[in-house]
């Protein structure tokens, strides 16, 4: 197989900023919208998994990678816009959403009858307070004092993406064995990847859209498109839990847990990611739904 040519492109959302994507692929036009802690860029191996199908467009989502800042009237509706404009401009009638970008797939859905198939892959809705509140005031206050290992451990902590052991280690240990971890990421880093120094910031907004998604299941009763519901076994309980939950209400929709999987399965094979069997679930999904 030849090499994948890629091309970066931009538009412009409703409110005047800058998304910038890549492209590449071939095919039916597909969105890829990363998650927490992420850019474009940690699911380009996913993107090129499914090049040979797809025209494949991965942006950056607004304040991350080369995209324009979050603005002062972010929130959920933004990142909608965003999409909405990425998907006017391509012509593309399927969308992949990971973990927050999975929100912001769904929601987008919702305003965007016309929308063929979404992939939403562990959206992290706070259904019945299932994330707790104020974390995110100390996150601000670690973080603005230079502090990201305990702000990176607070977040991890309050989110639960974090590994198991984390939830029975004492705090200084956790910030500790997080400050080698960023020193050992920033020194292997290379063809791109984000740093989680880099992208610590983001989950300040992630939070945000989280917390928008309280107590509103019953929207997605709406969707119109035809919704693949995708896991991992490994994933954490209440990721797994979300995905039950939406299966009651989403009117066209499958569901699929991936054996041996867990929340970081779209990411790029560096960061423990799956992608090539990831590809194969959203293949046979969008080509038979």
């Amino acid at each position: 197989m030849g090499a994948i040519m890629i091309t970066l492109d931009e538009v412009t959302s409703k409110d005047g900023t800058t998304i910038t994507y890549h492209r590449l692929g071939d095919g039916p036009g597909l969105v890829l919208v990363h998650g927490v802690m992420q850019t474009g860029h940690s699911n380009i191996e996913l993107a090129r998994a499914l090049a040979a199908v797809f025209t494949c467009y991965v942006p950056d989502r607004r304040g991350r990678g080369r995209s324009g800042p979050y603005g002062p009237g972010y929130g959920l509706q933004r990142e909608v816009e965003d999409l909405d404009a990425l998907l006017d401009a391509t012509g593309a009638q399927h969308v992949v959403g990971v973990s927050s970008g999975a929100v912001v797939a769904l929601r987008t859905a919702i305003a965007r009858p016309a929308l063929r198939t979404v992939v939403a892959f562990e959206p992290p809705l706070d259904l019945g307070g299932t994330y707790p509140a104020g974390w995110v005031d100390r996150f601000d206050r670690e973080m603005a004092a230079g502090r990201i290992p305990a702000a990176l451990v607070t977040g991890m902590l309050a989110t639960r993406l974090g590994p198991s052991f984390f939830n029975v280690m004492p705090r200084a240990v956790l910030e500790l064995l997080t400050a080698m971890m960023l020193k050992n990421q920033e020194k292997a880093a290379t063809g791109g990847e984000p740093t989680y120094r880099e992208l610590a910031p983001s989950l300040h907004y992630d939070a945000q859209l989280v917390a928008e998604t309280t107590a509103d299941l019953d929207v997605y009763r709406s969707v119109e498109a035809e919704v693949l519901l995708l896991g991992g076994t490994k994933s954490p309980a209440h990721l797994k839990a979300v995905l039950t939950a939406l299966e009651g209400v989403l009117p066209r929709t499958r569901r699929v847990d991936m054996a041996g999987l867990d929340h970081s399965a779209t990411s790029n094979a560096a960061m423990r990611g799956k992608p090539e069997q990831v590809a194969a679930e959203i293949r046979r999904f969008i080509t038979n739904p």
